[in-house]
C-alpha cells in the first residue's frame, strides 16, 4: 500500500469557499472562530470547558447509555461514554443521514476522519480525553436521498412510501432489498459477511434508527465510536430555551440573514433560513411551523396553536420540535461538549453562515474541519496509469483536458502552433508600423486580418488534435476507461460507490487501511494505492 496526498485546492473538486478557507483567506475570517490546527484546538478546549456544565455531561451519559441499551457495546465505546462526565473530556463530531447500508463511501471517510482526529488530539493534549461522535440524522425527512445505495452499476433501492422523520420508519420491505443485494455479490467469505451484516442490521431491527446504530456500531464500535440520536426527549429538554427563542424572536432568521448579506458578497449561499427554522414532529409527520395571523400553524395540517398553547406544547412535549438545517448545529453544540465538526464541503459552507447566530446566543462556535476525501487506486489501475504516463495528479483533470494533453505528448507530429502564431504576430507587428503611417481605416484592416489568421491557426490546431485523437483512438479509449473507473460519472468515486464494492476486494483489511492512511489535520486529498 502506498499513500499519496494532493492539496484539495489542486484537485478541481472543491468550491471557492472551501479553498479560501483552507488558504485562510481574509474574506472568510469573520465567519469562523478557530482554525483546525493544534493552536486552534488549544483555544477551543478552554472555551468549551468554561461553557459546558457538569449537569449537561451527566445527562448526556445517561441518554447515551439508554440509547445503547440493546446494542452490543465495545469496551472502548463504553469507556468513552463514561468519560464524558469528566470536565476534561471533549467530543469530535460528524453527522450524516441514515443512508441504507452506509450509502456512498464518504460516509466511512467522515467517521474515520473523526476517529483519527481524536487519536491525534490525545497525543498532543495528553491531559484531555477526546471522544469520536457520529450524530445520526434521524429527524431528517429526505427519504429519496437515503433509500438506495449503488453496487457496481446497479442501484439497489428500498421501495416504500415515506412520511415523517426517516429514523422512525419501520424496516418493512428490506427483505426484498436483501434478496436483490445477495444475488449480486456472490457467496465468497467476504460476501457472506456483508449479507450477514445487512441482514442483522435491517431485518433484525424494527426501525431505521436502530438498524443504522447497529450497522455503524458493528463497523466502528471497536474503535470507540459513540453514536447519538438527537431525536430524544431529554436532549430536547436542554434545547427548550433556544426553541422558545426561535418561536418568539426568530433569532436564527435574523442573524443568519445578516450573515448571508456579508458572506454573499464573495460566495454562493448554501441554505436560506426561514422565519421559523423548526419542524413539528410526530410519528408520521414532520412539517414546518409557520407563524401567520398571530397563530402558529403546522404546514399541510389543521393544527393551529396560539403563543401560549405552543409554548405549553414545547414544555410538555419538547421531542415534537425538530430543528432544521439552520438550527440543528446549535442543538448539537448545546448537548455535546464538542470542539470540532467534521463535514463535507457543502456542510461547511452552511456552517459558515451560522457564526453570528452562535455568537448571539452565547454558544461557542466549533472548529470546522473538512472531512478527508480518498481516491482508491488498485494495483492494476496503477499499472495502466504508468503505461499511459499519467501521474496521480493528472488523473484529477477534466477528461477532455487530460486526453488532449496526453495526445499532444505522444503525437509524432507537433500539435502546438505557438511558434507559427509567434511568427505571424511578428509579421503583423511590421505591418502595424506601416499602417500607423497611413490612416486609421488601414490600421483597422491590418488588425482584423491578424485576428482572422490567428483564429485560422487555432482552428487548424484543433483539427490536427482531433485528427490525432482519431489516429490514436486506442490510447484515447484507454485513458477514458481508466478515468471512468476511478471517477464514475466524472465525479469523485466516494460520492457514488458503496463500501461493499471495496470490501469484496479487501475484506477486513479495508477499514484498518483507511484508519492508517487518513490524516485529518493534513488538509489534503488522500490517494491510496492498494
Amino acid at each position: 500500500m502506498k499513500v499519496h496526498h494532493i492539496p484539495f485546492q489542486k484537485t478541481g473538486y472543491f468550491s471557492k469557499i472551501i479553498c479560501d478557507y483552507l488558504d485562510k483567506k481574509n474574506e472568510l475570517s469573520d465567519f469562523y472562530e478557530n482554525f483546525p490546527d493544534l493552536e486552534g484546538f488549544k483555544k477551543q478546549i478552554e472555551t468549551k470547558r468554561l461553557s459546558f456544565q457538569s449537569q449537561s455531561r451527566n445527562l448526556l451519559v445517561d441518554v447515551l447509555k439508554h440509547q445503547f441499551v440493546n446494542t452490543n457495546i465495545s469496551t472502548k465505546t463504553l469507556q468513552n461514554i463514561d468519560s464524558l462526565s469528566n470536565e476534561n473530556t471533549f467530543t469530535i463530531t460528524t453527522g450524516h443521514q441514515l443512508n441504507i447500508f452506509t450509502g456512498p463511501l464518504y460516509f466511512l471517510y467522515k467517521i474515520i476522519s473523526t476517529i483519527n482526529l481524536t487519536e491525534v488530539l490525545k497525543k498532543e493534549f495528553p491531559n484531555q480525553n477526546f471522544v469520536p461522535i457520529y450524530w445520526m440524522a434521524t429527524e431528517d425527512h429526505d427519504f429519496e436521498e437515503i433509500n438506495y445505495f449503488n453496487f457496481e452499476d446497479k442501484k439497489i433501492k428500498w421501495k416504500r412510501e415515506s412520511s415523517g422523520a426517516v429514523g422512525r420508519l419501520k424496516t418493512e420491505g428490506f427483505d426484498s432489498v436483501f434478496n436483490e443485494f445477495s444475488k449480486l455479490i456472490g457467496n465468497s467469505i467476504d460476501a457472506n459477511y456483508l449479507k450477514e451484516l445487512f441482514q442483522k442490521s435491517y431485518l433484525n431491527h424494527g426501525n431505521l434508527t436502530d438498524a443504522t446504530r447497529y450497522l455503524v456500531n458493528e463497523l466502528f464500535g471497536v474503535y470507540g465510536l459513540v453514536i447519538i440520536d438527537g431525536d430524544d426527549t431529554q436532549l430536547k429538554q436542554q434545547f427548550i430555551p433556544a426553541i422558545k427563542d426561535e418561536l418568539i424572536n426568530n433569532s436564527s432568521f435574523k442573524e443568519v440573514s445578516k450573515t448571508i448579506e456579508n458572506l454573499g458578497e464573495n460566495y454562493s449561499i448554501q441554505v436560506n433560513p426561514r422565519e421559523i427554522n423548526l419542524f413539528y414532529l410526530k410519528d408520521n409527520l414532520r412539517e414546518r411551523i409557520i407563524f401567520e395571523n398571530n397563530k402558529y400553524k403546522i404546514n399541510n395540517t389543521n393544527l393551529v396553536f396560539s403563543e401560549d398553547e405552543i409554548l405549553n406544547e414545547l414544555s410538555n412535549n419538547p421531542e415534537r420540535f425538530s430543528p432544521n438545517v439552520i438550527m440543528r448545529p446549535l442543538f448539537q453544540e448545546t448537548v455535546l461538549p464538542n470542539l470540532c465538526y467534521i463535514g463535507g464541503g457543502g456542510e461547511l459552507a452552511y456552517w459558515f453562515q451560522l457564526k453570528n447566530y452562535f455568537d448571539s446566543v452565547n454558544t461557542p462556535f466549533p472548529i470546522l474541519l473538512l472531512r478527508n476525501s480518498v481516491l482508491l487506486v488498485s494495483e492494476k489501475q496503477v499499472v495502466k496509469s504508468c503505461k499511459l504516463n499519467i501521474s496521480l495528479r493528472e488523473l484529477f483533470l477534466e477528461q477532455g483536458t487530460l486526453i488532449s494533453n496526453k495526445i499532444k505528448e505522444i503525437s509524432e507530429v507537433e500539435i502546438d502552433f505557438s511558434k507559427q502564431k509567434q511568427h505571424l504576430q511578428q509579421q503583423f507587428k511590421a505591418l502595424n508600423e506601416l499602417a500607423r503611417q497611413t490612416d486609421v481605416s488601414f490600421l483597422g484592416a491590418v488588425n482584423a486580418q491578424e485576428k482572422k489568421q490567428l483564429n485560422g491557426l487555432d482552428n487548424l490546431e484543433k483539427r490536427l488534435l482531433k485528427a490525432q485523437k482519431r489516429k490514436l483512438s486506442d490510447v484515447v479509449k484507454r485513458i477514458a476507461l481508466l478515468q471512468n473507473e476511478l471517477f464514475p460519472n466524472h465525479s469523485l468515486e466516494e460520492r457514488t460507490r458503496n463500501f461493499s464494492e471495496i470490501y469484496l476486494k479487501l475484506g477486513d483489511d479495508f477499514i484498518p487501511m483507511l484508519l492508517k492512511s487518513i490524516k485529518p489535520l493534513q488538509l489534503e486529498f488522500t490517494v491510496i494505492e492498494y
